[in-house]
């Protein structure tokens, strides 16, 4: 059972930036493909980035790419999500989704759908005014 605890959301306003940090438990923590999804008032959740600890490239949203980095540090069990030049549409839930790799998956991309993730967390509000 992976554990997800998110943290960094808040009110800014357009321009500003934001770090989301997402925490979790498992003990095999290299062994996660971590993502971070975002659902918007009225919206379906959708997927903003996904990273994995070798092989694979980062995943990144067209909406957010050059604005966006997700990093995690593998010594603290914990994922970050960079976000800069923030905007009223990235106004959202922010939640932090996790996926226990088995070995065929170590080497592709990291997964960025929903369903492809079984453990969340119970997401962070982020908040962009104009």
């Amino acid at each position: 059972q992976v554990q997800l605890v998110e943290s960094g959301g808040g009110l800014v306003q357009a321009g500003d930036s934001l770090r989301l940090s997402c925490a979790a438990s498992e003990d095999y923590f290299s062994r996660l493909a971590m993502g971070w999804f975002r659902q918007a008032p009225g919206k379906e959740r959708e997927s903003v980035a996904a990273i994995k600890l070798v092989g694979g490239r980062p995943f990144y949203a067209d909406s957010v790419k050059g604005r966006f980095t997700i990093s995690r540090d593998n010594a603290k069990n914990t994922v970050y999500l960079q976000m800069n030049s923030l905007k009223p549409e990235d106004t959202a839930d922010y939640y932090c989704a996790a996926r226990v790799l088995i070995p065929r998956e170590y080497l592709s991309d990291p997964p960025r759908r929903e369903d492809e993730y079984g453990y969340w967390g119970q997401g962070t509000a982020v908040t962009v005014s104009s």
